[in-house]
């Protein structure tokens, strides 16, 4: 009897976890499923402008005496009413010249009306511009992480939207990209989202901190400026495809692996069948095409780059590659942007996924898993990776 009760709360305590398991996991898939109409990010803008002010205010207020401090902030004061007082005299001269080419425009379309239609046009047109040349410049300030599938292309596509909606062509886009390269297709739709700024005509800047090589230097090129730290690499302006085959293996151990397929090049090469060379042959010329439509991307965004010299598959530091013109300045965007402090209005935009209670699970163990092949590469490797 005493043993049946003890199997009895055994038996209960096990059927608790057991539910409360497949609780948790039904809650976590539930969460994971996306419910219709439900919103999947959104748009997020912080003006760096402040954050530097902030770091400013707190630096000078821990650095200064009190007799400094009032010093200080007399002199800010008196410097921003003289740039207020600036920009108020810049804003009444440009007016009072829009207003003298207007006047001029309706006295010489006096003699011909339809000339006066235009002219009225053109001077409203003018009037309005000089009511905004007190605005400052503003300058987008995006970011790019590229893995080897070009995954952040989504969320670069909708942060690219969203700076359409305001940008001006006075304006300037600042993309800090970091990329290895990867996939020829999801690399091209990347650097086509990059190119739709260019085609509003917004000047676009490129600033690569560590790595734009391959797709991210495919990337890189659409800019008007490209921007790289010393040692960051750059190039790779090449094709590769590699993948192992099995099949002696399979033909050993009397294993058939058979391919049926409509067509003569449906398939050139595979990792279980007999590559013929033929198969690899097409295969070669495949890449050869895919590498001639690279460079000539390249070229046709940046014609200043030798492109035969530098198409070779090799990578350079940021101080070799101003020299073969694939980059214009050594800096890094650090460097880039501080300097833009005081002529612009910086303002961080990026598109922020809402994540599902199950994506961060996932991510949570991806890191995990990450963080131990790291650590395990850096013993292996005795962390002397660059000597």
């Amino acid at each position: 009897m005493e043993f049946l009760l003890e199997y009895g709360m055994f038996f209960a305590k096990t059927l608790t976890f057991v539910v409360a398991i497949a609780v948790i996991v039904t809650l976590v898939l539930s969460a994971g499923m996306k419910q219709p109409g439900q919103e999947l990010g959104q748009i997020e803008i912080i003006k760096i402008n402040d954050k530097y002010d902030e770091v400013s205010d707190i630096v000078r207020d821990a650095v200064l005496d009190e007799d400094a401090l009032k010093l200080e902030e007399k002199h800010e004061k008196q410097r921003f009413k003289e740039e207020k007082k600036q920009r108020k005299a810049n804003l009444k001269k440009q007016k009072a010249a829009d207003k003298k080419l207007k006047k001029e425009a309706k006295n010489a379309v006096a003699k011909d009306t339809a000339v006066k239609s235009d002219a009225s046009k053109d001077g409203a047109s003018e009037e309005t511009t000089g009511d905004k040349s007190d605005e400052k410049k503003r300058v987008y300030v995006l970011d790019f992480d590229g893995d080897i599938k070009a995954s952040e292309t989504d969320l670069l596509r909708e942060t690219i939207t969203a700076v359409l909606t305001h940008a001006r062509p006075t304006d300037e886009v600042v993309l800090r990209l970091e990329s290895q390269g990867g996939m020829v297709h999801a690399y091209g739709l990347a650097a086509s989202q990059l190119t739709r700024l260019t085609k509003a005509k917004i000047p676009l800047t490129i600033c690569v901190d560590k790595v734009a090589a391959s797709g991210g230097y495919m990337m890189a090129c659409v800019a008007q400026k490209i921007i790289a730290a010393p040692f960051a690499v750059i190039g790779s302006i090449g094709v590769v495809a590699q993948l192992p085959n099995f099949h002696r293996v399979l033909k050993k151990y009397d294993v058939d692996y058979e391919t049926f397929t409509a067509g003569e090049y449906k398939r050139t090469v595979t990792m279980f069948g007999e590559n013929t060379e033929k198969g690899k042959q097409k295969f070669s010329e495949e890449l050869e095409d895919t590498h001639v439509l690279f460079k000539g991307f390249i070229a046709e965004n940046r014609p200043q780059v030798d492109i035969a010299s530098v198409a070779t598959g090799e990578v350079w530091y940021g101080l070799r590659a101003v020299d073969n013109k694939l980059i214009d300045e050594v800096a890094t965007s650090d460097d880039y942007i501080f300097g833009l402090r005081e002529e612009a209005d910086l303002f961080e935009v990026s598109y922020t996924h809402k994540r599902t209670l199950a994506e961060k699970f996932g991510i949570n163990m991806e890191a995990a898993i990450e963080r131990s092949i790291t650590k395990g590469i850096d013993k292996l490797f005795n962390n002397k990776l660059f000597n």
